[in-house]
């Protein structure tokens, strides 16, 4: 396994710049920080037919929403991918994974719905999981007005998102919908406990680090200690993991979170479900947001995106 060359300069950048870790920041601190660094290595933003934002009702106010459209429908609904994005619970927003979600559409030529949930600490576990649940509902049920084919809506996020996203498929399983065809999960957060070795070979020097990861997580779940029991914040502990949407679940050499993701994986196709696993061995936590910079990341975005056409197509 060697670090991709790219992510190397990268991560050398971000050493050079003299920033601080954002887990030394506070959180409106550590927002900002992240945003600015997303534009530096995002990229061009791929022009699409139409981006606008709405709003959706949640259990505390409005949850807001980014709709991208990539071509002209000509009057004729389209299949939609629901992307709840990355940030550990406490950074990120429509803002920073505009240009992934642009990516996403075009290449999978469907409507993408970013979520613009709450965040950490203001709005702790499990605040995030009910405005996705809230959202995904509004969405299936104003899915006309969308333009939106009802029967071909797929969902998938990054990191803390692929947690949401995957967490939300066991919840919609629970209530009996609604019913997503496909859950595209880039290097999700499986395990609270974190108890896997990548974590510890990894602790530090790749971006997300223990300490970051100690941060995110003390924010989230308020302080609380890890409830490996809990589904809803660790499903990679899930008892049943049966009955779930079809899976892609993506992952990285560099990333704590590898091993979590690769026995997600293996956890869901031992329960019975169609998933499939994408590895890129040179690549670190966070590198779809680096399509500016990194070949992979375009690639990564290129690849999910067929995988969206063909599921949309199959339908």
């Amino acid at each position: 396994m060697t670090l991709d060359p790219q992510v190397a300069r990268v991560l050398q950048a971000a050493e050079n710049s003299g920033l601080p870790p954002l887990e030394t920041l506070s959180p409106d601190a550590a927002r900002a920080q992240y945003e600015k660094g997303s534009v530096m290595v995002g990229g061009r933003a791929p022009e699409l037919f139409s981006v606008r934002d709405i709003a959706v009702d949640g259990p505390r106010g409005d949850i807001g929403l980014r709709v991208y459209t990539p071509r002209d429908p000509g009057g004729e609904a389209m299949p939609l991918l629901i992307y709840i994005h990355g940030g550990g619970y406490v950074i990120g927003s429509l803002d920073s994974h505009d240009i992934p979600c642009r990516h996403l559409a075009l290449n999978g030529d469907c409507m993408v719905i970013s979520v613009d949930y709450r965040l950490a600490p203001e709005c702790p576990y499990p605040g995030p999981l009910e405005d996705c649940w809230a959202a995904v509902n509004a969405i299936f049920d104003q899915a006309e007005a969308l333009g939106v084919r009802r029967d071909r809506i797929a969902i998938g996020g990054d990191s803390a998102g692929g947690n949401l996203a995957t967490v939300t498929c066991l919840k919609a399983r629970a209530e009996g919908g609604p019913d997503f065809i496909y859950q595209m999960l880039i290097y999700p957060g499986t395990d609270r406990t974190r108890s896997q070795p990548s974590h510890s070979e990894l602790a530090d020097g790749y971006r997300l680090t223990c300490s970051l990861l100690d941060w995110f997580m003390n924010h989230y779940f308020d302080g609380a200690p890890a409830d490996p029991n809990d589904p809803y914040s660790s499903p990679l502990h899930a008892d049943d993991l049966s009955d779930l949407p079809p899976a892609l679940v993506v992952s990285a050499g560099y990333d704590p979170l590898r091993d979590e993701d690769i026995a997600y994986y293996e956890k869901l196709r031992a329960h019975g479900n169609a998933a499939e696993h994408l590895h890129y061995p040179g690549m670190i936590h966070g590198f779809i947001n680096m399509p500016g910079v990194v070949d992979a990341a375009r690639d990564c975005l290129e690849a999910c995106g067929t995988r969206l056409r063909q599921v949309f197509a199959d339908r």
